[in-house]
């Protein structure tokens, strides 16, 4: 009888322990629902850049590679400014107005025909002529440099008369804003 008891007893004894340890579940008293309120914070635009902000911020090899200003070209050992280049430089002019700050040089070339001198030569005139063309546009002179590569900057290889008058051209590339 004394087992018996001592059975029980041990058996009690776990029956309690497990009770007691067993997880205890709280009830949460019910809450009032709280009505929502759809507050959205007001969208902070953000500032819109001028162009001019806009224009401070590009690097000069992406002003250029923009082309803003176009390039003209010349007849054969010429170096006066062909009736049809005269639109561009006026293009070129209004957008160098709107853009007051910038400097830029005008670089006279040539087709591969003739010495390196006379093509040398040749180059300068033809940035000179078009440099007195933009400063009687309004272009003011110390924001302009001439410089000539004669016939060693060809745009295009090859010895027909469309590559020639391609090579035979000023270009305008921007060196300060």
């Amino acid at each position: 009888m004394k087992r018996f008891l001592i059975v029980i007893l041990t058996v009690m004894l776990v029956v309690f322990l497990f009770n007691s340890c067993a997880k205890k579940v709280k009830t949460v008293p019910e809450t009032t629902k709280v009505e929502q309120v759809d507050e959205t914070a007001p969208k902070v635009e953000k500032p819109k850049l001028t162009e001019e902000e806009i224009f401070l911020q590009k690097s000069l090899d992406e002003i250029n590679k923009e082309g803003n200003l176009k390039k003209i070209n010349f007849d054969f050992d010429k170096y006066t400014i062909r009736e049809d280049m005269k639109g561009v430089l006026h293009k070129n002019a209004d957008w160098l107005l709107k853009h007051s700050s910038v400097v830029f040089s005008i670089a006279g070339h040539c087709d591969e025909r003739g010495t390196v001198e006379y093509n040398m030569a040749l180059g300068e005139k033809r940035a000179d002529a078009a440099m007195k063309y933009l400063l009687d546009l309004g272009i003011p002179a110390n924001r302009m440099k001439i410089v000539s590569f004669g016939k060693n900057n060809p745009l295009v290889k090859g010895v027909d008369e469309k590559t020639h008058f391609m090579n035979r051209r000023d270009e305008f590339i921007i060196v300060k804003k």
